[in-house]
């Protein structure tokens, strides 16, 4: 059995800690920080200093910013089902907590290797401007902040700003980088025409509508920026790249697939758009601020189950490992997704290890899809 010819994989690997230096003594007066806050959204004024300046959603048109005081800390997760989780968003049920942040910065590792870690006109929308212009890129669900940090030390002119549920930990954020916390289900107005790159990656079990985010991204980039666009459509596909959906009560193998139709299901129930990657590349060709729009498919193998001993098999036996171990760690995070959904911890027990049995044993042909747009809005 070979493997079909491929495109591209995902990337991963910085060290994420919670042992921040945050200033537990000190108390939050409003008006101070609603005042920080307006600069805190021009982007050419950036900060280094996450336990110092982070944005929350607030009722004003503007939101206000908050030290990472250890009652904030307390206020952005909760624990359910012996995960930590954003307390901000009941649509986005998936952890935030270290070992997640551990998952993603392992991935990124392999999203760069089989993606690469940014669109081809990056470099040169992000170029320092002659002429004075700060330039600046935002990251809309950030997570362990791999992706933004790294640009941000690659154009260390420019400006970067990451966008989460929950304050970005790292102990290493470069200067010009700065994190903060918000739902972008409440619309992106506040960064309207502040941007030339809008990055966001795999977020679409969080996002209510999607489309509708796209539309708000239209308008916070500058023209001639660049949207980057990476989803997957919460399914997996056999060896003929045939998607796979199990139905509703279904009890049957590949249990890999089991298992994702169920967290299909649960997006689903809690709101999330689970159809985004399949729509993205429609959506941008539709609109009417986006040109220059090119799409990209990457299959990557679920587990080393390729056959053979050349060069190109190990390769992408070698990415197939590394997404098995991505799998099973999401598929753990996942839990609390699916047991909150109403399933009982036995059904839940049994299919998770069953999935894991079949990753493990690496003999059941599977992919992910994962799909990127990426295009420039007209000038």
């Amino acid at each position: 059995m070979s493997f079909h010819a491929m495109h591209n994989f995902f990337p991963a690997t910085r060290r994420v800690s919670d042992d921040l230096d945050f200033d537990m003594d000190s108390d939050v007066d409003s008006d101070r920080y609603t005042e920080i806050s307006l600069d805190a959204f021009a982007p050419s004024v950036a900060s280094s200093k996450t336990s110092a300046d982070l944005s929350m959603r607030s009722a004003s048109p503007a939101p206000s910013v908050f030290s990472v005081t250890s009652s904030l800390r307390a206020q952005a997760f909760r624990h359910e089902y012996g995960r930590g989780l954003n307390n901000y968003s009941e649509v986005y049920r998936l952890p935030a907590d270290d070992e997640e942040l551990d998952r993603l910065d392992r991935q990124h590792d392999m999203f760069c290797e089989v993606i690469g870690k940014y669109p081809p006109p990056l470099p040169e929308i992000m170029a320092e401007d002659p002429h004075g212009e700060t330039k600046a890129v935002l990251d809309l669900g950030c997570g362990s902040g791999s992706w933004i940090m790294d640009v941000a030390r690659e154009f260390p002119h420019a400006s970067a700003v990451a966008v989460d549920l929950v304050p970005m930990q790292s102990l290493s954020m470069p200067a010009n980088c700065r994190s903060e916390v918000d739902d972008i289900n409440l619309g992106l107005e506040h960064f309207y025409g502040d941007f030339n790159v809008v990055h966001v990656q795999l977020i679409s079990s969080g996002v209510k509508d999607y489309h509708g985010l796209i539309e708000h991204i239209s308008h916070v980039l500058r023209p001639g920026g660049l949207i980057d666009l990476t989803e997957f459509p919460f399914s997996f596909t056999g060896f003929e790249r045939e998607e796979i959906l199990p139905p509703a009560g279904a009890y049957e193998p590949p249990w890999t697939t089991l298992w994702m139709s169920y967290a299909n299901r649960a997006v689903r129930a809690r709101g999330g758009d689970a159809d985004a990657a399949k729509n993205i590349h429609r959506w941008i060709l539709e609109h009417p601020a986006f040109e220059d729009v090119h799409y990209r498919e990457f299959w990557i193998p679920l587990s080393p189950w390729l056959q053979g001993n050349d060069a190109y098999t190990a390769k992408w036996n070698r990415i197939g490992a590394t997404m098995r171990d991505d799998l099973m760690a999401f598929i753990k995070g996942g839990r609390p997704l699916l047991l909150g959904s109403g399933l009982s911890e036995e059904f839940v027990n049994d299919i998770q290890e069953k999935a894991f049995a079949e990753l493990a044993e690496a003999k059941t042909p599977l992919y992910v899809l994962i799909q990127n747009v990426y295009a420039r809005k007209r000038q």
